[in-house]
């Protein structure tokens, strides 16, 4: 009969606690990674809250923020201010980019929009025709010569930029008219949101009643297409829903995970490593007044990543390229985070029709044909097909693991009381648990070893994690060494500290208990 392997027998592993606390802040997901990965930077010093964000289509990227009786436009890859436009005779509410780049429409309270070019920061055409403050303006997708407006006068106005002209008027909201996004699929398709709680679906061939509506239930803050023109999100209260336009206006979902008003939304992506399922997806993002930015997957129903800011929020934006998200607050702070990007992965997204650059001529592949391949060194990484042969590691063992290792289970219990680490002294004596041995360790330990071990259960005992060992050794070691506790003071005064914190505990959970007692009845009142 063959002898087993002398060294399956010798291998050891050190002792680990069982009764391991989970830790309070969960373990980061791939996705929480991913817009974590966004670094924070501060743009202070604009005058007032900033009421909207917007990115140019086009690259280089470049965004536009709306405060107070200014147009600020900034570089998305510096972050710092390019030009301001301050031509305007009230608050800016608003700011949309035509789809080359080239023209900026901005709204302000006077009931005025402007056009710009964004080169020389010259209005070229002034539209007047509403007679309350605009809050909205929006160019269609794909379209160079129309503008969509809605403003405080409940009137949705569909422009034509070239004349300085309305084509036509939409009249079926009976409050102000906040916000609007055209669809991606249809230039000729828009929705418009108000405080009458409503949300309508327009299309500007026809001059009648909407083609859509449904009821968001709280006054609508703003609305956004998701990329496939199919599905609408609308934020109104501290709920964020979303309808199927084509299914009718039936709700699909309904996210209420924010404490306090939505503010604005955006349609952010996520880039992923590979083509499969986790490649590229797109996220709704929203901001409120509780100052948290929500990143919601609406395939899956679900909050995946949340982001604290310290003061209210009002608009968010996020890049054509997926390198920058901007979040602008009431105070005039804007908060950009800009994401590295490997450089083919930008280059991809900014011209998909690109052969990449030109550079040195690839190493040639190693064969086990050459000779060379037999001389690579340990620097060498391995390709795919190659089979790794893994050194072990050495297994590092602490005093105590050494101990039990040799069998000693008195000594190593002694030895890990003196490290004071309560993590490691649990996990001997769970070991010794195991063993059998614990007992006879406590029945043979001399007067100074029996005072430090009362010392550390009278300090860990009434822990939560440890207390469900540590109460019944506890109870274990005043019977089997009673008479040593009579005889010497030094350990009278470590069991009278630890009947001290088992009283104290007991008191506790008593209070505790008390108030649970007082608390679930309005719990189960608020409840009905």
């Amino acid at each position: 009969m063959a002898e087993p392997n002398s060294s399956s027998l010798t291998r050891t592993f050190p002792v680990k606690p069982k009764l391991k606390s989970k830790p309070r802040t969960p373990k980061q997901t791939p996705e929480s990674k991913y817009w974590s990965s966004f670094k924070r930077h501060e743009i202070p010093n604009l005058l007032s809250s900033v009421s909207s964000i917007a990115f140019s289509p086009t690259n280089p990227s470049i965004f536009c923020a709306t405060h107070s009786a200014s147009l600020t436009l900034f570089s998305a890859q510096t972050m710092a201010p390019t030009s301001t436009i301050s031509s305007f005779r009230d608050v800016v509410s608003c700011a949309s980019f035509r789809c080359d780049g080239l023209l900026i429409a901005a709204s302000d309270l006077s009931g005025l929009v402007q056009v710009f070019d964004v080169k020389t920061r010259t209005p070229l055409r002034k539209l007047r025709s509403h007679s309350r403050p605009v809050q909205f303006v929006q160019y269609p997708v794909l379209d160079k010569l129309h503008l969509v407006s809605g403003g405080d006068d409940a009137v949705v106005k569909y422009w034509d930029v070239a004349s300085q002209t309305p084509i036509s008027d939409f009249l079926g909201h009976k409050d102000y008219v906040r916000c609007g996004a055209c669809s991606p699929a249809s230039m000729d398709m828009f929705i418009t949101g108000s405080y009458d709680h409503t949300v309508k679906l327009w299309d500007a061939r026809t001059n009648s009643k909407s083609v859509l509506e449904v009821n968001h239930g709280k006054p609508v803050e703003d609305v956004i297409f998701l990329p496939s023109g199919g599905l609408v999100a609308t934020a109104g209260g501290n709920s964020v829903k979303i309808w199927d336009v084509i299914g009718g206006g039936k709700m699909v979902c309904s996210m209420e995970s924010h404490n306090k008003t939505v503010t604005s939304l955006c349609v952010g992506k996520k880039l992923g490593q590979d083509s499969g399922e986790e490649s590229d997806q797109f996220r709704i993002l929203s901001v409120a007044l509780d100052g948290y930015m929500k990143v919601f997957d609406y395939s899956k129903m679900k909050v995946t990543h949340s982001m604290r800011f310290p003061t209210p929020l009002m608009s968010v934006g996020f890049s054509p390229d997926c390198s920058t998200r901007v979040v602008g607050t009431s105070n005039g702070i804007l908060y950009a985070g800009k994401r590295k990007t490997k450089e083919s992965e930008t280059t991809n997204l900014s011209n998909p029709w690109s052969l990449g650059t030109v550079g040195e001529p690839q190493r040639r592949v190693l064969r086990p044909s050459h000779f060379r391949y037999f001389h690579r060194g340990q620097g060498e990484k391995p390709s795919e097909g190659d089979y790794l042969v893994m050194k072990p590691k050495k297994v590092k063992l602490t005093e105590h693991d050494n101990l039990l290792k040799k069998f000693r289970h008195k000594d190593a219990l002694v030895s890990v009381l003196a490290s004071r680490n309560p993590e490691n002294v649990v996990a001997v004596m769970e070991e010794l648990v195991a063993r059998k041995k614990l007992l006879k360790c406590v029945t043979n330990l001399d007067r100074e070893e029996l005072g430090s071990l009362l010392g550390f259960l009278q300090k860990y005992s009434t822990l939560p994690r440890y207390s469900n060992l540590l109460m019944g050794l506890t109870r274990k070691v005043v019977e089997l060494r009673s008479e040593d506790v009579r005889a010497y003071g030094a350990l009278k005064d470590h069991v009278r500290n630890l009947k001290r914190s088992v009283e104290e505990e007991i008191r506790i959970q008593q209070s505790l208990l008390e108030i649970q007692g007082i608390i679930s009845p309005l719990l189960r009142i608020a409840g009905r």
